[in-house]
């Protein structure tokens, strides 16, 4: 069964109702003691880097879900809770992160290096770019269109974890992923097909078919 996590700061319903529609049981909760009768755990998330580490931190979750991770037990990040995978964020001043992957969180600068401006945030439906098609979490996943709202982007040297990007002035690491951590900086629950078969085979995962 999954556990989303309720920190006050994630896109709950619709990630609740894509697992509906793909019939995979869940549940919402806040409370550790209840998120750890899970196989496997969504971390959501909408807003703040700073905000949603002080309050992951205040009701014991950070620590939860590291201990979580570290046990080797399936996790997903979406959106900003894919950012909070990582080591920290410069949003709104240094603040650490889950330290789950190896990278940070940066804005994006909105100038080219050519001088040319261009929008922030990145908002709308870019294309992913597969780099480790054979990994369970991208099996059988069309190529094609994803649906993104950040204004923030990972910045890692690890390359290997970045398992799908898109361009958007440069690499954005779209997918990523290291053993059982794993992380979508689009919505999968509003990405039409491909995202949905995201979910999939994170449910199949959580199920031990993958």
């Amino acid at each position: 069964m999954i556990g989303i996590i309720d920190y006050g700061m994630g896109n709950l319903h619709s990630v609740s109702k894509a697992l509906e529609r793909l019939d995979f049981e869940y549940f919402i909760s806040e409370k550790p003691e209840e998120l750890k009768q899970a196989t496997g755990l969504i971390l959501p998330g909408v807003g703040s880097f700073r905000d949603a580490m002080e309050i992951l931190q205040k009701d014991g979750l950070a620590d939860f879900v590291t201990s979580w991770a570290n046990d080797g037990k399936p996790l997903l990040g979406i959106c900003l809770g894919m950012q909070l995978l990582f080591e920290g964020s410069e949003e709104n001043g240094e603040t650490e992160g889950l330290k789950l992957l190896s990278g940070v969180v940066k804005r994006f600068s909105g100038v080219t290096s050519d001088g040319e401006k261009y929008k922030v945030p990145h908002m709308g439906w870019n294309r992913l770019q597969f780099h480790n098609p054979e990994h369970s979490l991208l099996e059988n996943v069309e190529k094609g269109h994803v649906y993104f709202v950040h204004s923030y982007v990972v910045r890692t040297e690890d390359k290997e974890v970045v398992l799908a990007s898109s361009d958007y002035d440069g690499e954005v690491p779209a997918v990523v992923g290291r053993y059982n951590v794993l992380g979508t900086q689009f919505h999968p629950e509003k990405s039409s097909s491909i995202g949905m078969s995201i979910l999939r085979n994170f449910g199949a995962i959580v199920e031990g078919r993958k």
